[in-house]
């Protein structure tokens, strides 16, 4: 690897680590007002869709299971959040959100969409939001086909 490369690697790296970080601080505020922290939204963003076991959850968000599996936690002792039968797997129950977590999300939408614009329009219009989201998203891919062939054999990259 040159150089250049391993300095590319470093600010992708430092700019995802700071990205994060942002990303973070802006969702505990715009979740505070719903009673959710930033950890509580994102694991019941995660099954808004669809109810999902806890290491599909894990595996969306790129984080551990145990790390899901003590939000969701919480979320059901809260009422936010219940387990349900998966009928894939009898002891992985499935997390889906209840009316009550349901309607603290969507108490955060308003504050979303006004950060969405603000985010928009610092970009420069929708074309380059889209594009970042697509430079993002081949990023991810990357990572997870870098990662996969890396714990294959690590001192082969």
């Amino acid at each position: 690897m040159s150089r250049e490369q391993q300095d590319a690697l470093s600010r992708t790296a430092l700019g995802v680590f700071r990205l994060n970080g942002q990303f973070l601080a802006v969702s505990e505020k715009l979740a505070e007002p719903a009673g959710l922290t930033a950890a509580w939204w994102q694991v019941l963003g995660a099954v808004l869709p669809e109810p999902l076991p806890v290491a599909g959850i894990a595996r969306v968000m790129g984080i551990t299971r145990q790390s899901v599996q003590r939000v969701a936690d919480l979320l059901v002792r809260e009422g936010l959040a219940a387990y349900e039968p998966n009928p894939a797997h009898r002891r992985a129950k499935l997390l889906a959100p209840t009316e009550t977590g349901r309607a603290a999300v969507r108490r955060i939408d308003p504050g979303h969409a006004e950060l969405a614009a603000l985010l928009m329009r610092e970009l420069g219009g929708q074309e380059a939001f889209d594009e970042t989201v697509r430079v993002l998203e081949r990023l991810s891919a990357a990572m997870d086909t870098v990662h996969a062939s890396y714990q294959e054999s690590p001192s082969d990259g």
